[in-house]
């Protein structure tokens, strides 16, 4: 792997998180994507008890707001509404996992030295546009010559999901446990999109989308809001005893075309961005507590959990049938209810990640609360073809 040049994971001021907000996700009527941003932003600034005057840079993560409302510049557009002028502002757009470019972003420019409060803010407006045009929008994320054949991302899920069951003989049922195990975990989270739990029958009944996958494999249409506060860790012991610092993160990239990839099992950006990740922090797979998956699709919890050491290639599936995922489990994933039941406002939903680790680690997860001391978030951007890995440890 090349080496990325990360700050040193020895580094005397680490970056800390200390303060994190996130809005009820789902169909938001009335709510644009600017007030989304300035709902968390607000709830955020409060919950860290920073004051608006003290943000010196300020990352919007947003992929959609011209393509969805025809409105650009809503980071400058937010730095005003929150009053927060003259902060240094950018939006960060990394199509799906710009929540995940956002907390790099934000997390550079506290270790580079160059903000000692930096705020966080992903959202999405999405839901008041049909299905069709929603997915169409998405759609773009691919190369143009598979968007011109009509070979979507819920395309490459059926796809790769038959493969993967076929080639490692597991049950079609795995996948389906996938999502009632997230369901059942969005019903504690009291801002998600859909807190109902699903049996095992209803996801294998509910309509066909690509075989194998079915209705319920799928992630909803999101609109939504999160938000971290980020500075060194030798300022946030001024505003509070409980906090989480950032000990590793890194971004990669894979094939843009999705069918040169040598193994479509194999999410090499996930592996890739989880190495550096690893190497960053000093950390293994087995020191993780808690993990957020970005699972838009129930068959890349399987790729994310083996790509990134969890599992062996081919094994997730047994894991899951184990109850080791489970959040009474020996690795409590998507403890939030994930994409799957918690939404997927796409410029929200890797902030949101990092908000669920936060709560766990700082013990603010209330009925979803997992015994845990270090937490890792997994952001994808379309199927793999950019992914960003963080890990988060509790402060000591």
């Amino acid at each position: 792997m090349t080496a990325h040049r990360h700050p040193s994971a020895e580094q005397t001021d680490r970056v800390a998180v200390i303060g994190a907000s996130m809005t009820q996700f789902g169909q938001r009527e009335g709510a644009w994507v600017l007030d989304l941003l300035a709902e968390a932003g607000i709830e955020c600034l409060a919950d860290a008890g920073v004051d608006a005057d003290d943000v010196e840079h300020l990352y919007v993560s947003n992929m959609t707001s011209g393509e969805f409302e025809g409105m650009t510049g809503v980071m400058n557009a937010l730095v005003h509404d929150l009053n927060a002028m003259p902060a240094y502002t950018q939006r960060v757009d990394q199509t799906s996992s710009s929540g995940g470019a956002g907390i790099y972003a934000a997390c550079r420019s506290v270790a580079s030295g160059d903000s000692d409060m930096t705020l966080l803010v992903g959202g999405e407006k999405m839901a008041h546009r049909s299905t069709t045009e929603a997915t169409d929008v998405i759609a773009s994320v691919g190369h143009p010559v598979e968007y011109k054949h009509g070979v979507t991302l819920p395309s490459f899920a059926g796809l790769t999901a038959r493969h993967y069951l076929e080639r490692f003989d597991a049950p079609r049922e795995s996948l389906a446990k996938v999502a009632v195990k997230n369901h059942a975990n969005g019903v504690d989270n009291p801002n998600a999109q859909f807190r109902k739990e699903v049996d095992l029958e209803t996801v294998l009944e509910s309509p066909m989308v690509a075989d194998p996958l079915r209705l319920y494999d799928f992630c909803p249409i999101t609109d939504g809001s999160a938000a971290l506060m980020l500075c060194p860790e030798s300022v946030a012991a001024e505003y509070t005893d409980e906090y989480v610092v950032i000990s590793g993160i890194d971004g990669a990239t894979d094939t843009h075309v999705v069918h040169e990839r040598a193994d479509p099992t194999v999410m090499d950006g996930v592996v890739k961005s989880g190495e550096g990740a690893y190497e960053m922090s000093g950390l293994e797979p087995d020191d993780i507590d808690v993990a957020e998956l970005h699972d838009m699709f129930t068959i890349l919890e399987f790729l994310q959990m083996e790509g990134l050491g969890f599992a062996d290639q081919g094994e997730a599936w047994h894991l899951l049938e184990e109850g080791y995922t489970e959040r009474d489990g020996e690795l409590p994933i998507n403890t939030s209810g994930g994409l799957k039941s918690k939404g997927h406002p796409l410029g929200a939903s890797g902030v949101a990640q990092g908000v669920e680790i936060y709560e766990q680690l700082v013990g603010e997860a209330g009925p979803r609360q997992v015994d845990a001391d270090v937490g890792l978030c997994c952001n994808v951007g379309g199927f793999g073809n950019c992914v960003i890995t963080t890990i988060m440890e509790a402060a000591q």
